[in-house]
């Protein structure tokens, strides 16, 4: 069942697929049945779809579960790889359809004016090599998804999801904007190490004061 053309043949938006795997029959929403949708476009959407389930306010280690095959669909992209392949036991992996209506209805109005003003351009970002780089960028924002860091989620899952946004349009500029929101991600780290380092040797130091 591919949803990415109409019966006439017109392609539909990536908005529209969405709307439509929402009003599907079907308590869940399974990432088989998002594969089977889009069809030999399954690539950028179906990092799209998991970037957008990481933005939901998981409890700590939520995303350990929701990052592991953002994880291998971005090695799968570094790697080089033309269509998508997913492990038969990750298409079981599924959400509440009601809380993908409800979690894609927040980014409708934003994702269509997204692709009113995304077109192809800037190709040498979205080519075979800038694919390669986007995917060795994806792995490392999933390894951040990965890890049991509470609020560390959201800043990873957004970049992907841009990234994600470029791969399907094959826009440039949205690619940009997933670097840019990386380096981001790696600034906040960053700090947030430099944080903990500074605490854990002032906790020494106080403890050693007091011994």
């Amino acid at each position: 069942m591919t949803l990415i053309q109409t019966s006439t043949g017109r392609p539909r938006a990536f908005s529209e697929v969405v709307e439509k795997l929402g009003r599907q029959p079907g308590e869940k929403l399974c990432l088989g049945e998002v594969v089977e949708a889009f069809g030999d476009r399954a690539f950028g959407p179906v990092m799209f779809f998991f970037a957008l389930i990481n933005m939901m306010p998981w409890p700590p280690g939520g995303t350990t579960l929701t990052g592991a095959p953002l994880l291998l669909l971005s090695m799968e992209l570094a790697g080089g790889r033309d269509e998508l392949w997913v492990p038969r036991w990750t298409e079981r992996i599924a959400v509440r359809r009601a809380t993908f209506r409800r979690l894609s209805g927040r980014f409708q109005r934003g994702l269509k004016t997204t692709e009113r003003l995304s077109r192809p351009r800037l190709h040498f970002l979205t080519g075979p090599f800038g694919q390669g780089l986007i995917g060795l960028a994806c792995v490392f924002l999933s390894v951040v998804l990965v890890l049991p860091i509470w609020g560390a989620n959201l800043l990873p899952a957004v970049a992907v999801g841009f990234f994600a946004l470029g791969v399907m349009q094959r826009d440039g500029l949205a690619v940009i904007v997933g670097w840019l929101l990386t380096a981001a991600t790696v600034a906040v780290l960053f700090l947030a190490w430099k944080l903990i380092v500074a605490g854990f040797t002032h906790g020494m130091d106080w403890i050693g004061r007091i011994v």
